[in-house]
């Protein structure tokens, strides 16, 4: 879950800096922007399996503080 979470944030990080887009001229119609979604997103999680920026780790201790269990991986 912490894992989701943080492959979210940065899709929508990547959303913000305009990841996938093409320059304007190069229009690919509706389809396109739907395209370059599926595209942010799994950069996003691959980011997130990759080691992230280690917000899913913080979440996850956060979530989980006081009680035993297994680490995040």
């Amino acid at each position: 879950m912490a894992k989701s979470l943080e492959a979210a944030f940065l899709a929508d990080m990547l959303k913000s800096v305009r990841f996938g887009e093409q320059p304007e001229g190069f229009g690919g119609g509706a389809g396109e922007d739907q395209f370059a979604s599926f595209m942010r997103e799994e950069q996003a999680k691959r980011m997130t399996e990759a080691g992230g920026i280690g917000l899913a780790q913080t979440l996850f201790e956060a979530m989980t503080e006081g009680q035993h269990v297994e680490d995040i991986n």
